[in-house]
């Protein structure tokens, strides 16, 4: 499979051409992109990330891993990316594939999920007022 942390644009194509096989009757993708407001609705201009890059894919392989004890038979590829980033860029990029569909979105969303608990990669948000904060890279509980 391929796990990676990048510093160049991602290419979501090449998750899904990893995962994808004759096995597969479903394939799920989640790419997450930078917003133009944070949580707490301040303006941004961008992002930034940075990571601990071996230690960031060693534990998207333990997700990986995971992900198929939990959903049964799927494969999972994730790439995050790292350094500044504009609105609008990607910044995740996660494909599953599995022979139905079900255990797809499953596995997609756990791994999504975990990537942002686990992964050791840290953002730091760069504000239109000039400042810039680090935050967790974790998703607001809806």
């Amino acid at each position: 499979m391929l796990y990676d942390v990048v510093d160049e644009a991602l290419d979501p194509e090449a998750l899904v051409r990893a995962v994808l096989d004759d096995a597969s009757g479903g394939l799920v993708t989640f790419v997450g992109y930078v917003r133009a407001t944070s949580d707490d609705d301040r303006a941004v201009t961008g992002l930034s990330y940075e990571t601990h890059r071996e230690l960031a894919i060693a534990e998207m392989r333990a997700i990986g891993a995971e992900a198929s004890e939990r959903f049964g038979t799927v494969r999972v590829a994730m790439v995050h990316r790292v350094g500044s980033l504009a609105i609008g860029e990607a910044a995740v990029a996660i494909a599953v594939a599995a022979a139905h569909r079900g255990p797809a979105f499953d596995a997609c969303e756990f791994a999504i999920d975990e990537l942002k608990r686990r992964v050791p990669i840290w953002k730091k948000e760069h504000y239109v007022s000039g400042d810039a904060r680090w935050r967790e890279n974790l998703a607001p509980e809806t």
